[in-house]
Protein backbone atom coordinates (compact mmCIF):
# COMPACT_ATOMS: atom_id res chain seq x y z
CA UNK A 1 0.00 0.00 0.00
CA UNK A 2 1.57 3.37 -1.23
CA UNK A 3 2.06 6.21 1.62
CA UNK A 4 0.01 9.06 1.75
CA UNK A 5 3.56 10.85 0.68
CA UNK A 6 4.64 8.71 -2.38
CA UNK A 7 0.81 8.14 -3.92
CA UNK A 8 -0.48 9.88 -6.95
CA UNK A 9 -3.81 8.68 -7.95
CA UNK A 10 -5.37 9.46 -11.45
CA UNK A 11 -9.25 10.16 -11.78
CA UNK A 12 -10.80 10.10 -15.10
CA UNK A 13 -14.22 11.60 -15.29
CA UNK A 14 -12.88 13.97 -12.67
CA UNK A 15 -15.85 16.31 -13.09
CA UNK A 16 -18.43 13.75 -12.79
CA UNK A 17 -21.03 12.22 -10.63
CA UNK A 18 -18.48 9.81 -8.97
CA UNK A 19 -15.40 11.66 -9.99
CA UNK A 20 -15.61 14.97 -8.48
CA UNK A 21 -16.31 13.65 -4.76
CA UNK A 22 -13.51 10.66 -5.66
CA UNK A 23 -10.74 13.55 -6.13
CA UNK A 24 -11.66 15.81 -2.73
CA UNK A 25 -12.00 12.58 -0.53
CA UNK A 26 -8.18 11.73 -1.77
CA UNK A 27 -6.83 15.19 -1.76
CA UNK A 28 -8.85 15.58 2.00
CA UNK A 29 -6.76 12.19 3.07
CA UNK A 30 -3.59 13.56 1.95
CA UNK A 31 -2.90 12.59 -1.44
CA UNK A 32 -1.65 14.04 -4.63
CA UNK A 33 -4.69 13.65 -7.16
CA UNK A 34 -4.59 14.24 -11.12
CA UNK A 35 -7.77 15.11 -12.32
CA UNK A 36 -8.46 14.08 -15.78
CA UNK A 37 -11.01 16.23 -18.08
CA UNK A 38 -12.48 16.82 -21.61
CA UNK A 39 -12.71 20.21 -20.79
CA UNK A 40 -11.12 23.45 -18.67
CA UNK A 41 -14.62 24.39 -17.28
CA UNK A 42 -15.86 26.03 -13.72
CA UNK A 43 -16.02 22.36 -12.39
CA UNK A 44 -12.47 21.65 -13.33
CA UNK A 45 -11.22 25.42 -11.76
CA UNK A 46 -12.78 23.99 -8.92
CA UNK A 47 -10.95 21.01 -8.11
CA UNK A 48 -7.89 22.89 -9.30
CA UNK A 49 -8.56 25.14 -5.97
CA UNK A 50 -9.19 22.21 -4.07
CA UNK A 51 -5.66 21.37 -4.69
CA UNK A 52 -5.82 18.57 -7.74
CA UNK A 53 -3.41 18.63 -10.92
CA UNK A 54 -5.69 19.41 -13.47
CA UNK A 55 -4.76 17.21 -17.08
CA UNK A 56 -7.09 18.22 -20.22
CA UNK A 57 -7.82 15.42 -22.81
CA UNK A 58 -9.59 12.80 -24.49
CA UNK A 59 -9.67 9.28 -23.34
CA UNK A 60 -9.46 7.60 -27.29
CA UNK A 61 -6.41 10.30 -27.50
CA UNK A 62 -3.56 7.63 -26.42
CA UNK A 63 -0.36 9.90 -25.87
CA UNK A 64 -3.24 12.42 -23.75
CA UNK A 65 -3.50 9.19 -21.82
CA UNK A 66 0.07 7.79 -21.42
CA UNK A 67 1.06 11.42 -20.20
CA UNK A 68 -1.38 11.11 -17.76
CA UNK A 69 -0.54 8.50 -15.99
CA UNK A 70 3.36 9.09 -15.81
CA UNK A 71 4.00 8.60 -12.08
CA UNK A 72 0.95 7.47 -11.00
CA UNK A 73 0.16 4.70 -8.06
CA UNK A 74 -3.86 3.70 -9.30
CA UNK A 75 -6.17 5.37 -11.22
CA UNK A 76 -10.12 5.28 -11.57
CA UNK A 77 -11.40 4.57 -14.81
CA UNK A 78 -14.99 5.78 -16.09
CA UNK A 79 -16.31 6.07 -19.70
CA UNK A 80 -19.54 7.56 -20.37
CA UNK A 81 -22.35 6.05 -22.22
CA UNK A 82 -20.52 6.85 -25.87
CA UNK A 83 -19.37 4.94 -28.70
CA UNK A 84 -15.53 3.88 -27.98
CA UNK A 85 -15.38 2.42 -24.68
CA UNK A 86 -13.56 -0.84 -25.72
CA UNK A 87 -10.96 1.59 -27.30
CA UNK A 88 -10.72 3.73 -24.43
CA UNK A 89 -10.30 0.64 -22.31
CA UNK A 90 -7.41 -0.77 -24.97
CA UNK A 91 -5.73 2.58 -24.80
CA UNK A 92 -5.98 3.26 -20.51
CA UNK A 93 -4.67 -0.72 -19.73
CA UNK A 94 -1.76 -0.36 -22.22
CA UNK A 95 -0.88 3.10 -21.00
CA UNK A 96 -1.37 2.62 -17.18
CA UNK A 97 0.50 -0.88 -17.49
CA UNK A 98 3.29 1.19 -19.69
CA UNK A 99 3.46 3.43 -17.10
CA UNK A 100 3.71 0.78 -14.25
CA UNK A 101 0.36 1.60 -12.42
CA UNK A 102 0.02 -0.83 -9.66
CA UNK A 103 -4.15 -0.55 -9.48
CA UNK A 104 -7.14 0.33 -11.26
CA UNK A 105 -10.85 0.87 -9.94
CA UNK A 106 -13.06 0.67 -13.05
CA UNK A 107 -16.44 1.87 -13.64
CA UNK A 108 -19.02 -1.04 -15.07
CA UNK A 109 -22.79 -1.09 -14.55
CA UNK A 110 -24.98 -3.91 -12.91
CA UNK A 111 -26.28 -4.70 -16.15
CA UNK A 112 -23.06 -6.11 -17.55
CA UNK A 113 -22.92 -9.24 -18.68
CA UNK A 114 -21.86 -11.30 -21.50
CA UNK A 115 -25.91 -12.03 -23.08
CA UNK A 116 -26.60 -8.42 -22.66
CA UNK A 117 -28.73 -6.23 -25.38
CA UNK A 118 -27.07 -3.29 -24.47
CA UNK A 119 -24.30 -2.56 -26.76
CA UNK A 120 -22.82 -0.49 -23.74
CA UNK A 121 -23.58 -2.99 -21.21
CA UNK A 122 -21.82 -6.01 -23.38
CA UNK A 123 -18.90 -3.53 -23.76
CA UNK A 124 -18.24 -3.02 -20.27
CA UNK A 125 -18.47 -7.22 -19.73
CA UNK A 126 -15.78 -7.43 -22.23
CA UNK A 127 -13.77 -4.22 -20.62
CA UNK A 128 -13.38 -5.80 -16.95
CA UNK A 129 -12.55 -8.96 -19.02
CA UNK A 130 -10.18 -7.05 -20.74
CA UNK A 131 -8.77 -5.21 -17.52
CA UNK A 132 -8.20 -8.50 -15.46
CA UNK A 133 -5.76 -9.70 -18.22
CA UNK A 134 -3.20 -6.66 -16.97
CA UNK A 135 -0.99 -7.29 -13.94
CA UNK A 136 -2.73 -4.61 -12.28
CA UNK A 137 -4.97 -4.86 -9.22
CA UNK A 138 -8.32 -4.52 -10.61
CA UNK A 139 -11.60 -3.99 -9.31
CA UNK A 140 -15.13 -3.26 -10.85
CA UNK A 141 -17.74 -1.07 -9.67
CA UNK A 142 -21.72 -2.43 -11.04
CA UNK A 143 -24.11 -0.06 -9.28
CA UNK A 144 -27.68 0.37 -9.80
CA UNK A 145 -29.19 3.33 -11.38
CA UNK A 146 -27.88 6.24 -9.54
CA UNK A 147 -30.02 8.37 -7.40
CA UNK A 148 -29.41 11.13 -10.00
CA UNK A 149 -32.08 9.18 -12.47
CA UNK A 150 -34.53 10.77 -10.21
CA UNK A 151 -33.58 13.97 -11.15
CA UNK A 152 -32.59 13.68 -14.95
CA UNK A 153 -35.75 12.02 -15.70
CA UNK A 154 -37.96 14.41 -13.89
CA UNK A 155 -40.68 16.76 -14.92
CA UNK A 156 -41.98 19.34 -13.31
CA UNK A 157 -45.03 21.13 -13.66
CA UNK A 158 -44.90 23.90 -10.54
CA UNK A 159 -47.81 22.29 -8.59
CA UNK A 160 -47.01 18.32 -9.23
CA UNK A 161 -43.85 16.21 -10.64
CA UNK A 162 -43.75 13.13 -12.60
CA UNK A 163 -41.67 10.42 -13.34
CA UNK A 164 -42.54 9.40 -17.15
CA UNK A 165 -40.39 5.89 -17.28
CA UNK A 166 -40.26 2.29 -19.06
CA UNK A 167 -39.36 0.66 -15.94
CA UNK A 168 -42.55 -1.37 -15.05
CA UNK A 169 -42.55 -2.65 -11.57
CA UNK A 170 -39.25 -3.24 -11.23
CA UNK A 171 -37.50 -2.45 -7.97
CA UNK A 172 -34.27 -1.08 -6.86
CA UNK A 173 -32.05 0.76 -4.24
CA UNK A 174 -31.07 4.15 -6.18
CA UNK A 175 -27.69 4.64 -5.64
CA UNK A 176 -25.81 8.24 -5.07
CA UNK A 177 -22.78 8.76 -7.34
CA UNK A 178 -21.08 10.68 -3.70
CA UNK A 179 -21.37 7.58 -1.93
CA UNK A 180 -19.72 5.55 -4.38
CA UNK A 181 -16.74 7.87 -4.45
CA UNK A 182 -15.89 6.51 -0.92
CA UNK A 183 -15.92 2.89 -2.07
CA UNK A 184 -13.53 4.19 -5.14
CA UNK A 185 -11.38 6.36 -2.55
CA UNK A 186 -11.06 3.49 -0.64
CA UNK A 187 -10.31 0.92 -3.21
CA UNK A 188 -7.46 3.17 -4.57
CA UNK A 189 -5.20 3.84 -0.86
CA UNK A 190 -6.02 -0.18 -0.60
CA UNK A 191 -6.28 -2.05 -3.91
CA UNK A 192 -5.05 -5.53 -2.58
CA UNK A 193 -7.91 -6.97 -0.64
CA UNK A 194 -10.27 -6.46 -3.90
CA UNK A 195 -8.26 -7.92 -6.46
CA UNK A 196 -10.56 -9.42 -9.38
CA UNK A 197 -13.59 -8.54 -7.20
CA UNK A 198 -16.83 -7.31 -8.93
CA UNK A 199 -18.49 -5.09 -6.45
CA UNK A 200 -22.12 -4.22 -7.03
CA UNK A 201 -23.28 -1.47 -5.48
CA UNK A 202 -26.93 -0.25 -4.27
CA UNK A 203 -28.54 2.63 -1.80
CA UNK A 204 -30.12 1.67 1.74
CA UNK A 205 -33.85 0.96 0.38
CA UNK A 206 -34.94 -1.14 -2.65
CA UNK A 207 -38.51 0.56 -3.93
CA UNK A 208 -40.39 -0.02 -7.13
CA UNK A 209 -40.68 3.80 -8.92
CA UNK A 210 -44.62 4.17 -6.70
CA UNK A 211 -42.93 4.04 -3.57
CA UNK A 212 -39.88 6.31 -4.98
CA UNK A 213 -42.57 9.17 -5.88
CA UNK A 214 -44.05 9.06 -2.44
CA UNK A 215 -41.14 9.21 -0.84
CA UNK A 216 -39.94 12.51 -3.27
CA UNK A 217 -44.18 13.75 -2.52
CA UNK A 218 -43.44 13.64 0.95
CA UNK A 219 -40.08 15.42 0.97
CA UNK A 220 -40.88 18.13 -1.53
CA UNK A 221 -44.08 18.61 0.14
CA UNK A 222 -46.19 18.61 -3.21
CA UNK A 223 -47.54 15.59 -5.77
CA UNK A 224 -45.64 13.48 -7.73
CA UNK A 225 -46.57 10.77 -9.07
CA UNK A 226 -45.31 7.69 -11.57
CA UNK A 227 -46.29 7.75 -14.80
CA UNK A 228 -45.29 4.11 -16.91
CA UNK A 229 -45.20 4.26 -20.35
CA UNK A 230 -43.88 1.65 -22.61
CA UNK A 231 -40.44 0.54 -24.32
CA UNK A 232 -41.37 2.41 -27.56
CA UNK A 233 -42.64 5.63 -26.38
CA UNK A 234 -40.02 6.22 -24.30
CA UNK A 235 -37.24 5.46 -27.22
CA UNK A 236 -39.44 7.80 -29.21
CA UNK A 237 -39.07 10.65 -26.81
CA UNK A 238 -35.43 10.34 -26.63
CA UNK A 239 -35.18 10.37 -30.59
CA UNK A 240 -37.56 13.60 -30.59
CA UNK A 241 -34.98 15.19 -28.24
CA UNK A 242 -32.16 14.04 -30.01
CA UNK A 243 -30.14 12.17 -27.50
CA UNK A 244 -26.97 9.53 -29.62
CA UNK A 245 -28.29 6.57 -30.84
CA UNK A 246 -25.64 4.50 -28.82
CA UNK A 247 -27.09 5.51 -25.47
CA UNK A 248 -30.91 5.41 -26.65
CA UNK A 249 -30.04 1.79 -27.72
CA UNK A 250 -28.28 1.34 -23.95
CA UNK A 251 -31.58 2.98 -22.08
CA UNK A 252 -34.53 1.08 -24.32
CA UNK A 253 -32.13 -2.53 -23.25
CA UNK A 254 -31.09 -1.88 -20.24
CA UNK A 255 -35.16 -0.43 -19.18
CA UNK A 256 -36.00 -4.02 -20.18
CA UNK A 257 -33.18 -5.74 -17.65
CA UNK A 258 -34.51 -3.35 -15.10
CA UNK A 259 -38.13 -4.94 -15.83
CA UNK A 260 -36.82 -8.56 -15.14
CA UNK A 261 -35.00 -7.60 -12.33
CA UNK A 262 -31.48 -7.08 -12.82
CA UNK A 263 -31.20 -3.73 -11.08
CA UNK A 264 -32.53 -5.07 -8.14
CA UNK A 265 -31.49 -5.95 -4.65
CA UNK A 266 -29.41 -4.69 -1.68
CA UNK A 267 -26.09 -4.87 -0.03
CA UNK A 268 -23.55 -3.26 2.77
CA UNK A 269 -20.51 -2.23 0.20
CA UNK A 270 -20.57 1.34 0.50
CA UNK A 271 -20.81 0.97 4.60
CA UNK A 272 -17.92 -1.85 4.55
CA UNK A 273 -15.47 -0.71 2.03
CA UNK A 274 -16.52 2.96 1.53
CA UNK A 275 -17.07 3.66 5.83
CA UNK A 276 -19.68 5.43 4.42
CA UNK A 277 -23.82 5.15 5.29
CA UNK A 278 -25.46 5.77 1.91
CA UNK A 279 -28.03 8.23 1.28
CA UNK A 280 -31.64 7.44 1.18
CA UNK A 281 -34.02 8.82 -1.85
CA UNK A 282 -35.20 11.45 1.11
CA UNK A 283 -31.37 12.44 2.06
CA UNK A 284 -30.72 12.81 -1.80
CA UNK A 285 -34.02 14.97 -2.49
CA UNK A 286 -33.44 17.04 0.40
CA UNK A 287 -29.80 17.91 -0.53
CA UNK A 288 -30.79 18.15 -4.02
CA UNK A 289 -33.89 20.46 -4.19
CA UNK A 290 -32.87 22.88 -6.95
CA UNK A 291 -32.78 20.38 -9.60
CA UNK A 292 -36.54 18.87 -8.98
CA UNK A 293 -37.08 22.54 -9.24
CA UNK A 294 -37.07 22.09 -12.92
CA UNK A 295 -37.22 19.57 -15.94
CA UNK A 296 -34.10 16.83 -15.87
CA UNK A 297 -32.28 16.70 -18.93
CA UNK A 298 -33.52 13.55 -20.01
CA UNK A 299 -37.08 14.40 -18.84
CA UNK A 300 -40.07 12.63 -21.50
CA UNK A 301 -42.44 15.72 -21.21
CA UNK A 302 -45.48 14.52 -23.30
CA UNK A 303 -45.60 11.44 -25.79
CA UNK A 304 -44.46 12.39 -29.31
CA UNK A 305 -47.59 11.78 -31.56
CA UNK A 306 -45.78 9.54 -33.86
CA UNK A 307 -44.94 7.36 -30.81
CA UNK A 308 -48.49 5.90 -31.32
CA UNK A 309 -47.90 4.43 -34.73
CA UNK A 310 -44.85 2.63 -33.77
Amino acid sequence: MATKNDSLFLITGATGNTGDTTVRLLLQRGHHVRAFVHRSDARSESLAAAGAEIVVGDLLDFHAVSNAMQGVTGAYFCYPIAPGLLDATVIFAQAASEAGVKAVVNMSQISARREANSDAARQHWLGERLLDRTTMQTAHLRPTFFAEWLTWYWNYRGDEGVLRLPLGNGRHAPIAGKDQSYVIAAILENPEPHDRQIYPLYGPVEMNYNEIASTIAQTLAIPVRYEPIDVATFVAGLNAEGFPSHLVQHLSNVAIDYQNGIFAGTNNFVEVIGNKTPMTVEDYVNANKEAFSKDGSYAIATTPTYALNT
